[in-house]
């Protein structure tokens, strides 16, 4: 993207969807607060066509720059009146001050309610990502009026990476968005290649299309004010990836450490042939400076599988499973796993013991599923002697057995002698929180020293209030995240992590959620 086809940076537009244009206009003025830098005002929403004078007092005074649409039901929008009576609303609203006015591609010039150099000319699909999207992005850049706008609907990531192929390659100011959940990387990353703007809610339930994140999601979350066409990009994929905490914990700590670089979420359906289509998508696209990406449920075995033995960590490779893909400049590739490293440091700084210290210790690993799973492989890598409890007898004995452990029911835990104990089961999860693996037992046995709560919502489980009483170290699932996410962080970086900080996110994030509950 070169400066010459930018008009400034890169604008986060609120889109106003209130039924009023008294409350339209109180809604202007607060996103203007919250940091958008224009609004676009849908004179469709409104529940009676609006007359002149209404118009004028709407954008009397507007503290933003303002674009004015009036979106007919044939291309989504409310409007459904006469088509004259539409363009006729869009010129008035243009004579009385609108910056800019969005014309259907459908409308012909002859009928535009504006001058060619006020006009955002834009196409939307809602269905799709369309098969002839780069004919469609060259028939509006190649007509008069000032503005590209395109967008629809993504079925997978892939097609958010398409919109920013269109934004590289229109000669004027463009706007390219996929719409949905799959396509929000889209509307993160804009600013990295100049588009015109990006679209934003007012607050959460005030969407005018799906997808749209709040302007204080993308000015604080993701900070796209401050994108440039350097900027890094990091990611997280999964499936579901909605609630992930990553993206607010790695932006943060970017923010800290001074670094130019945005983290996004990345919607990947489940299967292995999906996240090979959009692994070779991305890497294809070098000029999306992806340096990094952290991988969780269902796509770690299949990362190990795409970036090859070879190339990852041996106890990753033990372990079958991948969070973390480095990506070098050259596009090479490395991957490691750093829930273990996450585990295993929080359970020695607990204990205030080294890695080597481990060899000879007795442990308990209650659970037998992909955190465990990580969790057995380290500690008999460090020498212990382990004792996998699990409710599922043949899943719990499959994994002590694969490497090298011993095996007991969840309900013999009464025989318990270890002095390490760490719970990889989901009891005691949120909002479950007045459960407790230990609960049947009358007191933790005083061999135990040490006891690992890998739940980190709540940050205190009742297994931790329990572990402080009888005076165990106590380590909980906070830790473990904070320390995985570190390790990402210096991994991709060769950086110290700020960790404070991310610790710090990452517990004001869980109480915000247990709030709103």
């Amino acid at each position: 993207m070169t400066d010459t086809k930018r008009t400034g940076r890169t604008r986060i537009i609120c889109s106003l969807t209130a039924t009023s244009a008294t409350e339209m206009r109180r809604d202007m003025f607060a996103a203007a607060a919250a940091g958008a830098d224009a609004v676009e005002l849908r004179l469709d929403y409104l529940q009676i066509p609006p007359a002149r004078q209404e118009i004028a007092d709407l954008l009397a005074g507007a503290p933003v720059e303002t674009i004015v649409t009036c979106r007919p039901t044939a291309e989504g929008g409310k409007f459904r009146g006469p088509e004259s009576d539409r363009l006729a609303i869009l010129a008035n609203a243009v004579r009385l001050g609108a910056d800019w006015v969005d014309v259907e591609a459908a409308v012909t010039p002859h009928y535009w309610p504006a001058s060619v150099g006020r006009v955002i000319l834009s196409l939307h699909d809602f269905k799709r990502c369309p098969p002839d999207l780069d004919d469609i992005a060259a028939r509006l850049d190649g007509s008069e009026a000032a503005v590209n706008k395109i967008a629809f609907a993504a079925a997978e990531p892939r097609d958010a990476l398409r919109a920013f192929d269109v934004l590289r390659n229109c000669r004027k100011p463009t706007l390219v968005l996929a719409m949905g959940q799959a396509g929000l990387v889209s509307r993160i990353l804009g600013g990295k290649f100049g588009a015109f703007g990006t679209f934003a809610a007012l607050a959460h339930g005030k969407e005018s299309a799906p997808g749209q994140p709040t302007i204080r999601e993308l000015t604080d979350l993701y900070r796209v004010k401050s994108l440039t066409p350097a900027s890094a990009v990091y990611g997280v994929i999964g499936w579901p990836i909605a609630h992930s905490m990553s993206p607010a914990i790695h932006n943060a700590a970017f923010a800290a450490a001074g670094m130019d670089a945005c983290y996004v979420p990345l919607l990947i359906e489940p299967g292995p042939d999906d996240f090979r289509r959009f692994m070779d998508a991305l890497l294809a696209r070098t000029w999306m400076d992806c340096r990094g990406l952290s991988v969780t449920i269902p796509h770690k075995e299949h990362a190990l599988r795409y970036v090859g033995a070879d190339n990852c960590d041996s106890l990753a490779v033990r372990i079958g499973a991948v969070n973390t893909i480095t990506i070098a400049p050259d596009g090479s590739l490395a991957g490691d796993n750093t829930d273990y490293a996450g585990a295993i440091d929080s359970l020695v700084a607990g204990m205030a013991i080294a890695r080597e210290d481990l060899a000879g210790r007795r442990a308990a690993v209650l659970g037998a599923g992909g955190v465990a799973r990580a969790i057995v492989a380290a500690l008999m890598h460090y020498g212990c002697e382990l004792t996998v409890y699990n409710r599922t007898v043949k899943r719990g004995r499959q994994l002590a057995e694969e490497f090298g452990a011993a095996f007991d029911g969840l309900d013999n835990l009464d025989r318990l002698d270890a002095e390490i104990v760490i719970n990889c089961t989901s009891i005691g999860m949120y909002p479950d929180v007045d459960c407790s693996p230990l609960a049947p037992l009358v007191k933790i046995p005083p061999c135990v020293k040490a006891v690992f709560d890998t739940i980190y919502n709540p940050v205190e489980t009742r297994l931790i209030r329990q572990a402080r009483a009888a005076g165990c170290a106590a380590i909980t699932g906070l830790d473990m995240f904070v320390n995985q996410a570190v390790a990402q962080f210096e991994r991709w970086t060769a950086k110290p992590a700020p960790r404070q900080v991310m610790r710090e996110v990452v517990a004001r994030k869980l109480g915000a959620c247990n709030e709103n509950e």
